[in-house]
């Protein structure tokens, strides 16, 4: 298999470890006939009387379906709010499994067009706030959450209007304001998230299986943490919303509620009603592919599950450390060349403030690898990409191209070329399988890229200026750097994967 192959494959794999049916089914367990148990990684819950379940979120459909399977007849009703036109969406794609049987007690309900609340979101926000309302103490809810639940989940405290809510999202997002701060407002001003539906569904015992889709796992944060104990106040919000100048332009409905509600964050007891189980992340992804790099021969390491920072920054980081690796495999990794990369990749990793990441350890753990095995890293998480053109592209495709314009930089400086004697493949791919606006979900590259693109007549920095990634590979060689899956059902970031090999030298 060539290392674009293999690239593939442990994409796949990676995907495959967090498709919601198999991941569900692993996580939750139905034992016992006259005393059930709904078991969860370990963890027992009786059913005493009836279970419920609802859910929200990108991925909840294929939870559900998988979930109705393994509850059979102890599940009475379930109420799922799911994107607008998913699916049929799934059903075009042949993805069987992921839809609900004929005759679900599991109601579903479309909505959140474009991935932004809307009446058909608050529908189905309200119908699961009345079921959660209705639970008693023998009840058990399940919950499933998955990432795009903060938009499928819209209950504004009375008497704030939706309209109102995202009008006002809007004018904090336009003066500037960070997603963080907008989700404290969100969830300051809602009923259901900030830890409102496990609030609600008290006393039944409440049971929500995670598939995260942020970096770091916050479950205050994954879909505004309906069930999660808020660690933001009242004063936060109106410290935010001070910040941007909007005290006096607030909407009546929203003064009223501010000034009712309770100034401190709930204590955590209030929640021990509540158990939050993380079912499937971007560290659960890396680990299957790891597991399968060393299967095919690799030694593999994981950089980080928290990749974050702008995307040329990244692609730098990437390409240094791809350089690294060779000039290892050339016997230049002591010297002064080596301690110059290590020291940009030091500085590098200061500046992008990854949260977790021990580059130095990182480093040292470099140093034992030597050309006599192939390198694998892998990494995880989300860059973000400052728009100054007007293309068509997507994060993980803009990160390919700069980092296979890197490598042809890097090549073309050093003449003796390190990296001349690698055989390398870079891949970065959405784990939903969707880049951007976009039908791939992201895109390969190696250092012969430019070079074979210049070729076609294709000026790489050309497109880069404009953000037109998906174009250019698009257009380079019949789009075979194209990363394609088609919509994977689920979601938990990005992964990028680096093979490098030693090539026999000349």
């Amino acid at each position: 298999m060539s290392l674009r192959e293999h690239a593939l494959s442990l994409f796949r794999s990676a995907v495959g470890t967090v498709q919601p049916a198999p991941m569900l089914k692993r996580a939750v367990k139905l034992q016992g006939d006259r005393c059930p148990q709904l078991v969860v990684k370990g963890q027992a819950f009786p059913v005493k009387r009836d279970l419920y379940l609802v859910g929200f979120g990108k991925a909840v459909l294929g939870m559900a379906a998988a979930a109705e399977e393994v509850l059979g007849d102890h599940l009475i009703r379930g109420l799922i709010s799911v994107p607008l036109g998913i699916q049929e969406s799934l059903q075009r794609a042949g993805m069987q499994e992921m839809l609900l049987k004929p005759h679900s007690k599991i109601q579903v309900i479309e909505g959140a067009k474009n991935n932004l609340p809307d009446s058909e979101a608050l529908k189905g926000a309200v119908a699961i706030q009345e079921l959660a309302e209705g639970l008693t103490a023998d009840d058990l809810l399940l919950v499933l959450i998955s990432g795009g639940g903060s938009a499928l989940l819209p209950a504004p405290i009375p008497p704030i209007l939706l309209e109102e809510k995202e009008k006002l999202t809007k004018m904090l997002a336009s003066r500037g304001a960070a997603i963080q701060e907008l989700n404290i407002v969100r969830k300051t001003l809602s009923l259901l998230k900030g830890g409102g539906l496990a609030r609600l569904a008290y006393p039944a015992q409440v049971v929500s299986l995670i598939l995260s889709d942020v970096i770091g796992d916050p479950l205050d944060i994954i879909a505004s943490g309906p069930t999660a104990a808020s660690s933001h106040s009242v004063q936060d919000c109106l410290h935010i919303l001070a910040k941007y100048n909007l005290l006096l332009n607030l909407p009546k409905s929203v003064e009223t509620v501010l000034s009712s509600s309770p100034s401190k964050p709930t204590a955590p007891e209030d929640y021990s009603h509540v158990c939050n189980i993380i079912i499937g992340s971007n560290t659960l992804a890396l680990d299957e592919a790891k597991h399968q790099a060393e299967g095919l021969g690799y030694a593999t390491l994981i950089l980080s599950t928290a990749i974050s920072g702008e995307v040329s920054r990244v692609a730098t980081l990437y390409c240094q450390l791809i350089r690294l690796v060779c000039l290892g495999f050339a016997g230049l990794g002591e010297g002064p060349l080596s301690d110059k990369v290590r020291g940009n990749l030091l500085q590098l990793a200061t500046e992008l403030e990854i949260p977790g990441l021990n580059i130095a350890k990182f480093l040292r753990a470099l140093r034992g690898l030597g050309p006599e095995r192939p390198v694998c890293i892998l990494a995880g998480g989300e860059t973000t990409v400052q728009l100054q053109g007007t293309g068509k592209g997507g994060r993980n495709q803009e990160l390919a191209l700069r980092v296979g314009l890197g490598l042809h930089r890097a090549q073309a400086m050093e003449t003796s070329s390190p990296p001349g004697r690698c055989e390398i493949v870079f891949l970065s791919g959405g784990t939903d399988g969707q880049d951007g606006p976009t039908e791939a979900a992201g895109a390969f590259c190696s250092p012969e890229l430019v070079d074979e693109a210049l070729q076609q007549g294709l000026d790489v920095e050309a497109f880069l200026s404009n953000n037109d990634s998906y174009t250019f590979f698009s257009q380079f060689q019949g789009g075979h750097h194209l990363l394609v899956t088609g919509l994977t059902g689920t979601n938990v970031m990005d992964i990028q994967t680096i093979l490098i090999r030693a090539t026999e030298r000349s």
